[in-house]
């Protein structure tokens, strides 16, 4: 098979990365190993996984595996590392940190090889040698209330970023609802079927004691984000702006400028975002999912309803004006646009559409980014092929391209940028930033 005839095909061989490193020479290595092992997922070797201390997958917000957890070989169902980082290897790699999407099919495997090290192959090829995250050392406290740190501040992205899902559900609820790529609801009721302790609301005391710990301890954890699903009426008799408000103001009341405050929830208007401004909140992510008019309304809508595009736009632009350029940053969930059968056909004018959204976000001094998507089981696209490779690298490409025509800052929260550097473990689009091209 050509390597033209084969670009698209969903399975990797060694042989597709070789020609893609040689057809993408803007972006980096690094980069394209790490697209494709969130495309494809991962799989484990048990006695990798043994007589090795780590911080396994808390399950902080979406499940991003690729099976149900059912479904999951029992000998590393809920044993899995949140993230790996791989380096040397077939292709000298810089670290690069990948977060863990269990796929027992994926032709990506964690194994140990004749010293017993940790490695990730390509079928029969090392890739590299990988490291697990480490346990943050408050994680052996339990709260007041009897709860686990991780089930209440769970760190991601290697220990910088402070996860806190105040809200483990969503009001926009069911197919009508709901968006399409999201598993929200479906990993909460996933983790309430195993018995697993997941609080749905948690409460400002507990998240408060977890972070006096951090702040004693980390000093690692440089940022928090709160977020949770949308609240459309009511929730403890709050709406949604006072009830995440209250997350905001609790936690820069007691620990004033510990850490970068994100906060990644609908767009709201600019009345409603001064306050968490000026309590101190500097970043804003109203994630946007996907540009294209027509796919907004299939695959997002709830949002469509109760809020509309056109207005999800205004408000992120105009949010600039309270939160500053390049400190508003949407999500696009790349791939989605491919969705069968209200997608594009082809890959071309799947990234052309995303395209026009950061061209346009971008001239306004908005900075969006990308998570990686993968067809999660439970949601309505769960049934979905995984977007190509190829996809994925175009949109990295346009990407980095748009982000340098404007000019634009790093954006901020993320931890330091570029190959080897970068921490952000659901796309790669902080490793490509500032490389120069082979």
């Amino acid at each position: 098979m050509s390597f033209m005839n084969q670009i698209d095909q969903e399975i990797t061989r060694l042989e597709t990365l070789e020609n893609f490193v040689e057809v993408y020479r803007e972006i980096p290595i690094e980069a394209i190993i790490k697209q494709d092992i969130l495309r494809l997922g991962l799989r484990f070797d048990t006695k990798a996984l043994e007589n090795h201390t780590y911080k396994t997958k808390d399950y902080f917000i979406f499940t991003f595996d690729h099976v149900p957890l059912k479904d999951q070989p029992e000998e590393y169902r809920f044993k899995a590392p949140e993230e790996i980082k791989i380096s040397e290897g077939y292709f000298n790699l810089l670290p690069t940190v990948i977060s863990v999407r269990i796929d027992p099919n994926s032709p990506y495997y964690v194994t140990t090889n004749e010293e017993n090290l940790i490695v990730l192959k390509l079928n029969d090829t090392v890739l590299g040698k990988v490291e697990f995250p480490p346990v943050p050392s408050w994680y052996r406290y339990k709260t007041s209330n009897g709860k686990n740190p991780n089930e209440i501040a769970p760190v991601i992205e290697w220990g910088y970023l402070i996860y806190l899902t105040v809200f483990r559900n969503c009001q926009y609820f069911g197919k009508d609802e709901e968006c399409a790529f999201c598993d929200i609801n479906h990993n909460w009721r996933q983790q309430k079927n195993f018995k697993r302790p997941y609080t749905g609301i948690k409460s400002i005391e507990d998240i408060l004691e977890v972070l006096s710990w951090i702040d004693q301890e980390d000093n690692i954890a440089k940022a928090y984000t709160i977020t949770g699903g949308s609240v459309i009426t009511e929730l403890q008799n709050k709406n949604e702006q006072d009830f995440y408000f209250q997350y905001a103001e609790a936690i820069e009341k007691h620990f004033p400028n510990r850490w970068i405050g994100k906060m990644v929830v609908q767009a709201w208007e600019k009345k409603d975002l001064v306050r968490f401004k000026e309590v101190g909140i500097k970043i804003y992510h109203p994630n946007f999912e996907v540009w294209d008019k027509r796919l907004f309304s299939i695959l997002c809508p709830g949002k469509e309803r109760f809020i509309g595009r056109d207005n999800w736009i205004r408000r992120i632009v105009e949010s600039v004006e309270i939160f500053g350029p390049s400190n508003v940053i949407p999500n696009f969930v790349g791939g989605v646009e491919l969705a069968k059968p209200y997608g594009f056909s082809s890959v071309k004018e799947a990234v052309h559409s995303t395209a026009e959204g950061l061209d346009f976000f971008m001239s306004h001094g908005v900075v969006p980014r990308f998570t990686t998507w993968c067809p999660e089981p439970y949601t309505t696209l769960g049934n979905q092929q995984k977007p190509p490779l190829r996809y994925f690298l175009e949109l990295l490409t346009i990407w980095k391209r748009t982000f340098e025509k404007y000019k634009l800052p790093v954006p901020p929260g993320y931890g330091e940028p570029g190959r080897g550097k970068a921490v952000f473990s659901v796309s790669a689009f902080m490793d490509v930033i500032g490389y120069e091209g082979r």
